[in-house]
Order: C-alpha cells, then structure tokens, then sequence
C-alpha cells in the first residue's frame, strides 16, 4: 500500500525493547528523532507514545525531556520488585489499550517494538481496518509479529548514534 499524506499516524514506543535491542545488537544507542521521522514520513502525526519503565538507581529526567521535545508523549511507570526478588515492569496492557482507543480515530498504527506479545494487539487493529506498521531491528524481532503486520519496516544503522558508557 502506498503511504498518502494525508494518513493519520499514530505510533507506540516500547522503548525498553527498541533501546536493548540497538544496544546489544549494534552497541549504539538509537536516536529517538530519528526513529520518529522514519515512521512518520510524510504523513500527518496525531499522536506519538513513548512507554518506558524507570529503575530508582538510573536517572532518565533528561532522556524524558529529550523525548517530549522532539514530540512524544511519555508514559511512565517504575519497575515494581516482587517479594521474591524478580521484578515485573513492562507497559504491554498500556499500550494496546491505548493503541485500540485510538485505532477509529487513525489510518494507521505505528508500533516499534520487536516483542511478539503485541502479535494478538495487531491482528485485532487490524481486524478494525487499521494498517498496523511494525517498525523495529530484524534481528530483535518476533518472526509472529512480523508476519502479523501489514508492514514490517526494518530499521538499520541508519537511526543509531554511538553509545557511550
């Protein structure tokens, strides 16, 4: 299908998938704006989702305003320790409640994620008539999800900057 101007976009982040996976495939870290652009194209943004989930040992204030200035809304929520050491902190349920309330109001879904849990998510926005997009690095991806989405974009080198540690 070819990408008209006038679609309305709306794109979900998963960030902890799209930032692990650019650091331990590439050893770099993406560039957020980057990313944006690549999804949006030419086509008319009506929302933009960044979900992350905060340690209390790591400080992401500026990673957050650097988010909000180049356009996401950012959803946050802290890692959550369970008694028996494990920890639970994941926005899965987050965003595919907010990717179907927005699905009437869009042409398309954007999500960068690679994580095969939102596989069921696709197929029922798409199930509505949405285009679902998956933008995400192959080699971090779910070969379901993939297969689910109208479209698979892969994302390269190309949206990555150096990662210092």
């Amino acid at each position: 299908m070819k990408l008209l101007k006038n679609q309305r976009i709306a794109i979900f982040v998963d960030v902890q998938n799209m930032f692990y996976s650019a650091k331990n495939i590439y050893h770099a870290k993406l560039d957020f704006g980057k990313l944006l652009e690549n999804i949006i194209k030419d086509r008319q943004l009506i929302r933009a989702i960044a979900y992350i989930v905060q340690t209390p040992e790591i400080d992401q204030t500026a990673f957050i305003n650097i988010l909000r200035h180049i356009g996401f809304e950012v959803k946050s929520k802290t890692l959550k320790q369970r008694p028996d050491g494990s920890a639970k902190g994941d926005w899965d349920m987050g965003l595919a409640i907010d990717a179907i309330s927005i699905a009437a109001k869009v042409d398309v879904i954007a999500l960068a994620s690679g994580d095969g849990d939102f596989t069921d998510l696709v197929y029922h926005l798409k199930s509505h008539g949405v285009r679902v997009e998956v933008h995400s690095f192959l080699r971090s991806t779910a070969e379901e999800l993939i297969n689910a989405a109208t479209e698979h974009y892969q994302l390269d080198e190309n949206i990555l900057m150096p990662y210092k540690k």
